[in-house]
């Protein structure tokens, strides 16, 4: 691996915010970034990617390597939760096998946005419609993993209301929503009013996103101690599955797109959890799950892999493949 890669990563001042956060946890510091001000910060981030997106796709022509990039994200959060229950039924149960299961056959947003400026570190472009891609990600899996659930929990039955309002709530998710409903404002404005805000959308995104993820790293330290102490066969699953996911999308999405940028977002994505919408969908569809299981799968141990040493990783071999 070309070494330049991982030093801009991890030299960025973003992630080193982030990692800044886990070392405050670990001094006992009372650093902590207020819940409100974190929820406007993230409402934010993901209000001004799926603008931007929208604006790069109001100047992208539909053609078929859009609507097969389209069509590829929704596979890949079909096909990853699939065969990802049948390697955690071997240490979970039903319950939380589907939630972890969805957890990564869905994205990570903020992974997405993070790989978005390392992107723009390296000079790299990528096509707005990976906004998209991403945005169809989050509904599929949670739907699949609802599915393996009903279909796997013995002498139980899941309930059409119940699966009904999971739909619902998937597919009108606050940050599912946003992210769609800021595509289509950025794709429908003219670049003259795009301009009018650009201030905000685009001057003052990467500051944002260093405070995010300087929360990130403060929530990532909390949770990180107390799940180490549940076994190792999470935290490896945690790594290794995102890491073939990762490398296998980088290959693959050779024969949907040339883009270097959209295969590597496309390898990050396949890569990259949810925390954030799945958990708020399985307190549904899963109240038996235990969310200080998958969260912190998600959060403190993907999250941090991907960010760090995983975009030089998917950056490379999609480089070099």
């Amino acid at each position: 691996m070309d070494l330049h890669l991982l030093v801009d990563n991890l030299t960025n001042p973003a992630l080193l915010f982030f990692f800044l956060g886990i070392l405050a946890v670990q001094l006992k510091s009372d650093l902590e970034i207020p819940s409100n001000s974190s929820k406007f910060i993230s409402l934010y981030l993901l209000f001004a990617i799926g603008f931007k997106g929208g604006q790069e796709l109001s100047h992208s022509e539909l053609n078929l390597e859009i609507l097969w990039s389209l069509l590829f994200g929704i596979f890949m959060a079909v096909a990853v939760p699939v065969y990802a229950y049948f390697i955690l039924r071997r240490k979970f149960s039903v319950e939380n096998s589907g939630a972890i299961a969805a957890a990564y056959g869905s994205v990570s947003a903020v992974t997405f946005v993070t790989a978005i400026t390392f992107l723009e570190i390296e000079h790299i472009d990528f096509g707005g419609h990976m906004v998209a891609v991403m945005a169809l990600m989050e509904a599929p899996s949670i739907i699949v993993g609802v599915i393996l659930m009903s279909l796997f929990k013995k002498g139980q039955k899941t309930e059409r209301a119940d699966f009904g309002k999971v739909l619902h709530h998937s597919l009108t998710n606050g940050s599912v929503l946003l992210i769609i409903g800021s595509l289509i404002i950025g794709f429908l404005a003219n670049d003259q009013q795009a301009e009018g805000i650009k201030p905000f959308t685009t001057d003052i995104f990467k500051g944002f996103l260093a405070v995010f993820l300087l929360d990130m790293g403060i929530t990532s330290g909390r949770k990180l101690n107390d799940f180490l102490k549940k076994g190792w066969f999470a935290v490896l699953f945690s790594i290794i599955l995102p890491i073939i996911n990762g490398c296998f999308v980088a290959w693959f999405s050779q024969f949907i797109t040339e883009s270097v940028g959209n295969r590597f977002l496309f390898a990050i994505l396949a890569a990259s959890a949810s925390y954030i919408a799945v958990p708020a969908a399985m307190r549904l569809a899963a109240p038996k799950a235990n969310p200080s299981l998958y969260i912190p799968m998600a959060l403190a141990i993907t999250f941090p892999f991907n960010i760090t040493l995983g975009m030089p990783l998917y950056l490379y071999l999609v480089q070099n493949l």
